[in-house]
Parts: structure tokens; C-alpha cells; sequence
């Protein structure tokens, strides 16, 4: 649902320019023509299309902010956010698969990569190549910084040697590349955190076992295995040492990334439901007609266009170079509720058959629960706000 399509009188917030526009106009085309048709299947199998994943590429939603010297869209981080929440309109295991490419690999090699990584790594990232995020371990999830990877520097100081495990990571089944946080010096705490490039080809590395999710089952989540894995010293990203900064501020990038995600999530519920609610008859009339169902669509369409001014003001806040890690910690949390009430809502209007797999919504309801979870649970969410609120109005 945008403005021109409800009848609504367009924010400042929603308000797109007109390469927007066109932007948003062509990846929703692309979700409904080209996605949509496998969105079931795809669920089922717990596999995502390497035909349509290349597609992303040929679009160049695999690299919106790139710029167009290595291959890119040149574009801005809004831009990223608005095909994330075109494609989880449709289907929320596609809008993560981008995500995780734009908000958190692309913008650290951006930010933090040397003007020779960019050159071997951007194009590649941009034509062809999937790329992971693999931060979390068995012992590290909401305390972040906890993890046991290890790094060791070769004696000749032309590497190092990486060894550990790596759980629930995203895209891992189709990447080439892993942005890999492991410690060179645990007695340094999170001061010892350093981010490397892996390549999946590198000796002493290897993709895991793929877990069987409630939802988002198109998207891989793997475990990584490193045992010796010889990464040269070229491919540590930004400095030594420094690695925790780089997650931290990626992680800040990323969950406007999922606000996106389930704001996206939401409309596509609240799509079905009006569409059903306008078709379903009871009583010898659409059950639209009725004031219960009205004002039940009323309050989700509420919700949903909250979600959207939160998340489109991260997003304008991030391209505008002002602060927003609250605001990126907001969307990220009212998105997440708001995409489980409303799915939960929507299955409810649809009756049973919205109980059934013959209609998207148990499908969006199942898909709406990861966002909680990943990228900082709601809790964490709710400790980054709170904190920001404490240290800017200090006793």
C-alpha cells in the first residue's frame, strides 16, 4: 500500500521522488511477476531459486548502494530499503537475502574496505557473488562480543589462521563471501575482535549443516566450520583489533534493513486481507461490509503505516549523515511486533482457510517471528533505546 493506492494524503516521510518511485514501481513489478509464482514452492523445499538470485543480480538489488565504477546501482541506502520492503511483500526470505547483501556485507566493505578490497571485492559482489554476515556462535548471541572464533597470525605475518564455529548465518548456503568476525587476542576482550573476508573456497573452511526454520525457510541459515582456515592478510577489513566497531555500526544499518523486512511482512498480510475481506461473502454481503472486519483492517492499517514512518525516518536519518541508532533501534522493534499482529490479524480475517497453506498468510505469520530474534532481540532493542533515553537526559 502506498499513498496513491489508499486514498491517503502522502506524509513528508513517504513521500518518494520520483526515481523513488520509479525504483519502488520496478521492484514491485519484479516481485509479483517474477517471485510471487515460486514464493510456495520455495517455502516447502526450504530452498531459495538460484535463477531468481540472479536475477536480484541482473536488477542490481544486490548492490543498490555499489557505485556504478564496480558494477552498482550508485544508489542510497533508502533505496536499499525500499526493495527490501517490496520484496518482503511478497515474500520475506527474498528481502533478507538482499538485506543482509546491502545493510550489513556491502555497507562494511564500503565503509571500512580498502580502495584495493573494494576493487577485488565490489564487482564481484555486485554481478554474481552472495555474500554472508557470520558474527553469532553457540556461546555469542545477544552478547555479541562473547565469541570464541580465533585468529592466529602466521609466524611470517602473511595471515592468519581462523578457528571455531559459526551459527545461524544468513545466506550461508549460496555465499561466496563471509564477513567473518573472529579475536586475535581474547585476553583483550571485544579489543581483540577483527573482521576478515572469507572466501568459501579457502582451505580449512566449510559451510555446515542448513537448520529446518519455522519461517524465512527459503533463506539459508547454516553453520560455519573453520578449522586452520587460512585467510591472507589482505583480506582483514578495516584494522586489526577494530572488528567490534565495524559489527556494531553495521548491526545499526542492518536493522533498518528488518524494520524494512517486516514492514514489507505487514503490508503484503494486509494486502490478502482486504482482498479477501472485499471477495468473501457471509450473510449475503461481503464480509468488508461488516463493521467488525472494518475496523479490524482500520487498526492493522494503522499499525502498518506507522511501521513505515519509523522506518522511512531511520532511513532518511542514515542518508542524511544525522544520528539514528535510536531510531534504527525503534523501527527495528515496533516493526517486529507490528508484523506479527498484523499477520496474526490478517490470518484471523481469512477465517480458515487463513489457517491453511492454500493462502499466503500462515506463511507470513510464520515468517513474522524471526523478527524478534535476529539482529538484536526486541529486548536488546528496547536496552539500546533505553540507554540512549538515560545518557541524553542524565539524573
Amino acid at each position: 500500500m502506498v499513498a496513491a493506492e489508499s486514498g491517503m494524503v502522502p506524509s513528508p516521510l513517504t513521500q518518494l521522488t520520483e526515481e523513488e518511485t520509479l525504483f519502488q514501481a520496478s521492484v514491485r513489478r519484479f516481485a509479483l511477476e517474477r517471485l510471487a509464482p515460486h514464493v510456495r514452492a520455495m517455502d516447502d523445499a526450504g530452498v531459495f531459486r538460484r535463477d531468481l538470485l540472479q536475477e536480484f543480480f541482473d536488477l542490481g538489488l544486490m548492490a543498490v548502494e555499489v557505485p556504478e565504477e564496480f558494477g552498482g546501482q550508485g544508489g542510497a541506502f533508502f533505496q536499499s530499503i525500499l526493495a527490501i520492503e517490496e520484496l518482503a511483500r511478497v515474500d520475506p526470505s527474498a528481502a533478507v537475502i538482499v538485506d543482509v547483501q546491502n545493510t550489513l556485507f556491502l555497507n562494511a566493505i564500503l565503509h571500512w574496505g580498502t580502495a584495493e578490497q573494494k576493487r577485488r571485492w565490489l564487482p564481484r559482489a555486485a554481478k554474481d557473488t552472495v555474500a554472508s554476515y557470520a558474527l553469532s556462535e553457540a556461546g555469542s548471541g545477544s552478547d555479541a562480543f562473547a565469541l570464541a572464533t580465533r585468529a592466529v597470525e602466521h609466524a611470517d605475518g602473511d595471515g592468519y589462521s581462523l578457528t571455531g564455529r559459526k551459527l545461524w548465518i544468513t545466506n550461508a548456503a549460496e555465499a561466496g563471501f563471509f564477513l567473518l568476525f573472529a579475536n586475535v587476542n581474547p585476553a583483550q576482550g571485544y579489543k581483540g575482535i577483527t573482521a576478515f573476508l572469507v572466501e568459501r573456497d579457502f582451505p580449512g573452511f566449510q559451510v555446515g549443516k542448513k537448520e529446518d526454520k519455522l519461517g524465512i525457510r527459503a533463506s539459508s541459515t547454516c553453520e560455519l566450520i573453520l578449522d586452520g582456515c587460512r585467510v591472507p592478510k589482505a583480506n582483514v577489513v578495516g584494522k586489526v583489533g577494530k572488528g567490534y566497531k565495524i559489527a556494531i555500526e553495521t548491526l545499526n544499518e542492518g536493522r533498518i534493513g528488518i524494520g524494512a523486512q517486516m514492514l514489507g511482512l505487514a503490508q503484503g498480510a494486509l494486502d490478502h486481507a482486504l482482498a479477501y475481506a472485499q471477495q468473501r461473502k457471509q450473510f449475503g454481503k461481503a464480509i468488508a461490509d461488516f463493521q467488525g472486519v472494518q475496523f479490524e483492517l482500520a487498526e492493522m492499517a494503522v499499525d502498518v503505516e506507522a511501521t513505515r514512518l519509523m522506518v522511512y525516518n531511520a532511513a532518511r536519518l542514515h542518508d542524511a549523515g544525522r544520528p539514528f541508532l535510536t531510531e534504527a533501534a525503534m523501527c527495528k522493534y515496533f516493526a517486529s511486533q507490528v508484523a506479527e499482529r498484523v499477520a496474526s490479524r490478517a490470518v484471523e480475517v481469512l477465517g480458515g482457510v487463513g489457517f491453511t497453506k492454500d493462502y499466503p498468510v500462515e506463511k507470513l505469520y510464520r515468517d513474522a517471528k524471526i523478527g524478534r530474534i535476529y539482529e538484536g532481540t526486541s529486548n536488546m532493542q528496547k536496552l539500546t533505546i533505553a540507554k540512549q533515553l538515560l545518557g541524553k537526559h542524565p539524573a
